[in-house]
């Protein structure tokens, strides 16, 4: 193993960033960080509020380990700048990570892959048929800024008034909005790490649904993992994750969440590609479920780099 680190060479550890997700990356990043060092890799941590890109040569860093989330990391701005810089970097390329942090065109693609995805509206201002807009997608929804990760922005509305005031809050992130319908029933996700896909784990919150507070925050929410499901439905939504995950030409590694109604029936919510890796985090769990340790994660992650010269 040593002479594979070694191989590796100098990784910059990059976190942080100016995203509405900055702290979460700074757990996320200071998590992976101290992971690869304790393995004996040589790493350093950027962060690219503080520092510059250029830096990254004065630093001497030959490779990077994306632990961005959100814009500027996590959407294929980081991704394109280091291509330009010759330096390979962790998890999705360009593409994968720009159409995967949209949201909406993430609904799109799953749609023309026949893919299970709840009904849903795009929505561009608070002018707009609230009442309308609720009846058509069965009277209560949930409103998304396109482009945020961590619930951020999120919020259930089933009346006119709180449509209206959902928009508008969620109007302060982005200029694109998701309403989807609401999807009465359980809340998975699936981790896919080098093309293959880890156990499910479920998320259990008495929060009306598994929002920022319930991932960082509270000590209420219930972890499951392998999650209590059939040997069908556990295939079924591992099929189905794998599926989004091609769909929108995500690589390395990441995560696709998704909802169990209680008809039985699953439906696509998102793709991450650079998901949180905190001591809350999914992807950690479901990697130690099927064997690995976190510092084995964070390896594995490590040595499926792209985009170098």
């Amino acid at each position: 193993m040593s002479n594979q680190l070694t191989a590796l060479g100098k990784v910059a550890v990059m976190f942080g960033g100016v995203s509405a997700e900055r702290e979460v990356s700074l757990r996320s990043g200071n998590a992976v960080l101290t992971a690869l060092l304790d393995a004996g890799v040589d790493a350093v941590a950027f962060d690219p509020q503080t520092q510059s890109l250029a830096s990254l040569a004065d630093l001497g860093a030959q490779r990077v380990f994306i632990v961005l989330h959100g814009r500027g990391g996590e959407d294929g701005t980081m991704q394109g700048a280091l291509q330009q810089l010759g330096l390979p970097y962790t998890g999705s390329g360009v593409l994968g990570s720009a159409l995967a942090m949209d949201k909406i065109r993430c609904k799109w693609l799953f749609q023309a892959q026949k893919l299970p995805t709840a009904p849903f509206a795009v929505v561009h201002s608070n002018d707009t048929d609230f009442a309308g807009l609720l009846a058509t997608l069965g009277g209560k929804v949930m409103v998304k800024p396109a482009n945020e990760g961590s619930s951020i922005g999120m919020s259930a509305a089933s009346t006119a008034a709180e449509l209206e005031q959902a928009i508008r809050a969620a109007l302060k992130y982005d200029s694109e909005i998701l309403v989807e319908r609401w999807i009465n029933g359980r809340e998975f996700t699936v981790a896919i790490l080098n093309g293959q896909v880890l156990p499910v784990v479920e998320m259990r919150t008495p929060r009306a649904f598994y929002d920022y507070e319930a991932k960082y925050q509270a000590n209420s929410t219930e972890y499951l993992c392998p999650a209590p499901l059939s040997a069908e439905q556990t295939a079924a939504m591992q099929d189905t994750a794998l599926k989004a995950f091609n769909a929108v030409g995500a690589s390395g590694w990441g995560r696709v969440d998704i909802m169990l109604d209680q008809s039985g029936q699953h439906f696509l919510l998102e793709v991450n590609t650079v998901p949180g890796m905190t001591e809350k985090s999914l992807v950690p769990m479901a990697a130690k479920a099927a064997g690995l340790s976190f510092s084995q994660l964070v390896l594995a992650i490590l040595t499926q780099t792209q985009g170098g010269n």
